[in-house]
């Protein structure tokens, strides 16, 4: 709720950000990270990875609504980037 949150409120009530993509990456990658736990196999992860890039592409989408919020490809390529980085560690752990 708050990465949706954060993501669908006007430009103007949040702080000037020094690495916007930096923070999609960092909370992307969270939000996979802890929800890779819940799934019971690899296959369930692998649904759950897919289910939230399609949340993160459904969230820019919504942007669009907003007065000065726009669609970015580059904020989906870091919310892939975190979501992938999160799911390739979680795949390395279950292989120890």
């Amino acid at each position: 709720m708050v990465v949706a949150a954060g993501c669908l409120v006007p430009n103007a009530w949040l702080p000037p950000l020094p690495n916007d993509k930096f923070l999609h990456f960092a909370c992307f990658g969270a939000l996979a990270a802890l929800a890779l736990p819940l799934a019971a196999g690899r296959a369930q992860g692998a649904l759950l990875l897919t289910a939230l890039l399609l949340a993160s592409w459904l969230i820019e989408c919504l942007q669009q609504l907003l007065p000065d919020r726009t669609f970015c490809w580059r904020d989906m390529a870091a919310n892939a980037a975190g979501i992938g980085l999160a799911g390739a560690v979680g795949l390395l752990y279950s292989l120890l």
